[in-house]
């Protein structure tokens, strides 16, 4: 197999090249150059903000392309149209974000979308945009040739957004650990190197359409995931579980403030910790234990000395220890 990766060598874009490499796929990967890619790839410079970025593309062809823009959908538009006779498939990594505000509790594909959403749009918000590059690629490559991959929450090795690295961080230094309850609060989420063996394997048997790809809803549990933390860094962190209710009278701001954990019963659960995903795991999606996902990302970290890169287009996310001690006192 052919592939072209836009991008490729952060989070997400990096685990498909490396898992196409050990396929044996002949890779290519286009981005500004300014991380080295894995060896063994063809390496092609462009910047997609630039009026002449797509101009090393303008030879070649694919059998897949794969896609993971999370700004103005117009550069999708751009790379699509420039390859829909080039390339037999385009998979575009998109998120349940689009899917319109709150998502009920069990939701599939084919609950209601945002709206707004334009295919050559400048950058608006996060929703519209990705909702607005699907639009782009099924315009280009038709609803056969397109794939949608519909992600949750993305945790693993090279994580740029500070989730998993946050927590792993703070139950590292030790102490009291502030743990948002309840215990069993089942999460959703895919080990990003999870997600490219199934976008590999999609591009292989020509799947086609959307795909809401997460673990199933009881896969893991804040319990489970935090208990792994604990596990690999050493257990000095001691895990002292509050009450939901706890936590939002602190002003203390899910998702972010809490990386992952949101409340029990709200439309934030149901919208990030509840979709079917059924046809994503009746077309192979396997999901390794969250033990894994969390010891791999902590091996990950060790070696580059601890510190997680950070999108410069994201919050940093985590808990002032002042508020965790506080929290942490009352009780």
């Amino acid at each position: 197999m052919r592939l072209l990766v836009l991008g490729g060598t952060e989070f997400a874009g990096r685990a498909v090249v490396e898992a196409a490499l050990g396929r044996g796929w002949e890779v290519t990967v286009l981005n500004r150059g300014r991380q080295r890619p894995p060896a063994g790839v063809r390496a092609l410079r462009g910047d997609r903000t630039a009026a002449d970025g797509l101009a090393a593309l303008a030879e070649g062809t694919w059998d897949v392309v794969v896609d993971t823009w999370s700004a103005a959908p117009r550069a999708v538009d751009e790379s699509a149209r420039l390859l829909r006779g080039r390339a037999g498939r385009y998979v575009y990594v998109s998120t349940c974000s689009v899917y319109a505000w709150p998502a009920p509790a069990g939701y599939d594909e084919g609950a209601p979308l945002v709206e707004g959403a334009e295919p050559d749009a400048d950058r608006t918000d996060y929703a519209r945009d990705k909702r607005g590059a699907e639009i782009a690629v099924v315009d280009a490559f038709g609803a056969d040739r397109s794939v949608l991959v519909r992600a949750g929450l993305i945790l693993g090795p090279y994580e740029n957004i500070g989730r998993l690295p946050w927590w792993l961080g703070r139950i590292a230094r030790g102490g009291p650990v502030l743990a948002p309850g309840p215990r069993e609060l089942p999460l959703q989420y895919v080990d990003v190197r999870d997600l490219a063996e199934w976008v590999l394997g999609a591009a292989e048997r020509e799947l086609q359409g959307p795909y809401n790809l997460m673990s199933p809803q009881g896969h893991a549990t804040m319990g489970s995931l935090l208990e792994a933390c604990v596990q690999v860094t050493g257990g000095s962190g001691e895990l002292r579980w509050v009450e939901p209710d706890v936590i939002l009278d602190a002003g203390i701001e899910p998702w972010t403030q809490l990386p992952v954990w949101v409340p029990p019963g709200s439309d934030m659960h149901d919208s990030l910790h509840s979709a079917d995903v059924s046809r994503a795991v009746g077309t192979g999606l396997r999901c390794r234990p969250v033990e894994e996902t969390v010891a791999d990302t902590w091996a990950w970290l060790q070696g580059i000395g601890g510190t997680a890169p950070q999108r410069a287009d994201r919050p940093s996310v985590g808990l002032d220890p002042v508020v965790e001690a506080k929290v942490l006192g009352g009780r």
